[in-house]
């Protein structure tokens, strides 16, 4: 496997190099250095999680999961070795994390690899930047690994498609109450974009309710992270939207970063803002209220914001550990609802999905706000409302799509709704103004629809 093949080059490279560990030693000739017997107690800690790193990256396919109990034991492992990294105590950090690395599998059971993303993270910030071996552990994933993940989540889960469905299902509805005086003109407006993968159940909706006697404009502006990426998008959508019938698309991108003041938005078009996953990106409160005044002066007929659900915003270190630990356990856990153990596609996702997060989220450099901005429904209902938005309601329609959803999705455990153990699970929140998605009795993703007041 590609993971192996690039870090078996490890127990060569240390004894190439010293550890550092905020000293900046200087690296040593090869032949000039005797690991076992010139490092100091630290370096010699350091060594030996990293070995067993070595060692647990190999993914014995013989290596079972945890005993029952033991969870807990990786569990408090975790928090013992995030509080050592935290307060700066290099050896016990080192010894706690060797211990980890013994219990650790990226093949094992849920709880197992889950761990080893987070010892992993962890690894990474007690060695810091300065240290050789902090680019091997952060190793992020390719362009081509991103999409290839985000593809497989896309197709096993119902995360992202829950987001887009009910999203899209807020649009149409918003389109229609103003079908009489809006030309038949919808301009959605897609904060994040990514690859497209949201909008190709949206123009076939917007297909099927129109005729050759009365057709339908369609037109996205998507915001993306590269001209290559927006280019890629629009081939996929301009592709997809010329099999539907009495369609007339437009897609048009944008570098994220470009001011939305400036789009040109036609007098009696339907205009939708889509906000999926995009505001915990921007690095301040600042930058989101600045963002969402921008929008509002936008005068859109309705706003869709849909959130990973969960307060890991700027705090201590260790309370962001912590949350972000109970939910990517969730999503983890969860994956055994979607795909077999063993599946190429499923260490796909969690290395190059979610494990890149939970690296990016351990690492931002100490003192620097953390750059994703996870907050709960309350938060995000409060920022909304501070600049002049009303919360929607979502339809009746929402709420039964949602459920058909996971029906359909739901592939190896009991699948049910508000209430009961096990499975995905969708929850009417906030007077029915809020839809969730979660797992067991853990909210992960919420989508909530806004007017301007």
């Amino acid at each position: 496997m590609e993971m192996q093949e690039t870090e078996e080059e490890f127990l060569n490279l240390r004894l190439a190099t010293a550890v550092d560990t905020g000293g900046g030693r200087k690296r040593k000739k090869k032949d000039e250095i005797n690991p076992y017997t010139q490092l100091g107690e630290e370096e010699e800690k350091l060594i030996t999680f990293l070995q067993l790193r070595d060692r647990m990256l190999k993914l014995d396919p013989k290596r079972g999961g945890v005993e029952n109990g033991k969870g807990l034991h990786l569990i408090h492992l975790l928090l013992v070795s995030a509080t050592a990294v935290d307060e700066n105590k290099t050896i016990l950090a080192a010894e706690n994390l060797s211990e980890l690395y013994k219990n650790v599998s990226l093949n094992g059971d849920s709880i197992q690899r889950v761990a080893g993303y987070f010892a992993d993270g962890l690894a990474a910030r007690l060695l810091t930047r300065r240290s050789p071996f902090y680019d091997m552990i952060m190793n992020r994933p390719t362009a081509n690994e991103e999409f290839l993940a985000f593809m497989g989540l896309y197709r096993a889960s119902p995360f992202f498609q829950f987001a887009h469905f009910t999203a899209n299902q807020a649009i149409i509805e918003a389109f229609e109450e103003e079908e009489q005086h809006n030309n038949r003109e919808l301009h959605v407006i897609d904060f994040d974009v990514l690859y497209g993968f949201q909008w190709p159940s949206l123009i076939q909706s917007l297909s099927d309710k129109a005729s050759s006697s009365n057709p339908i404009s369609l037109h996205i502006t998507g915001f993306g992270r590269s001209l290559e990426e927006l280019e890629e998008t629009k081939t996929r959508l301009v592709n997809f939207a010329k099999s539907c019938c009495n369609l007339d698309f437009e897609f048009e991108g944008f570098v994220r970063g470009s001011n939305p003041i400036n789009l040109s938005v036609k007098k009696k078009e339907t205009v939708a803002v889509n906000l999926l996953l995009h505001l915990n990106t921007l690095g301040s409160d600042l930058q989101i209220s600045e963002t969402l005044k921008s929008i509002y002066s936008l005068n859109p007929s309705i706003v869709v914001l849909v959130e990973q659900d969960g307060s890991r915003s700027a705090r201590s270190f260790l309370s962001r550990f912590m949350e972000s630990l109970h939910y990517f356990a969730a999503m983890f856990d969860s994956l055994d609802d979607c795909l077999p153990p063993e599946s190429a596609e499923r260490l796909s996702i969690e290395k190059s999905h979610f494990g890149k997060e939970i690296k990016s989220m351990i690492n931002c450099e100490k003192g620097e706000e953390y750059h994703q901005r996870y907050e709960r429904l309350e938060t995000w209902r409060g920022r909304m409302e501070s600049v002049g938005f009303r919360g929607v309601k979502l339809s009746s329609r929402s709420l039964s799509q949602a459920k058909l959803l996971l029906k359909i999705r739901s592939h190896f455990s009991q699948m049910e709704f508000d209430g009961g153990g096990g499975g995905f699970k969708v929850f009417e929140r906030d007077g029915g103004r809020a839809l969730s998605l979660g797992w067991q009795d853990r909210y992960l993703i919420t989508a909530t629809a806004w007017h301007c007041a």
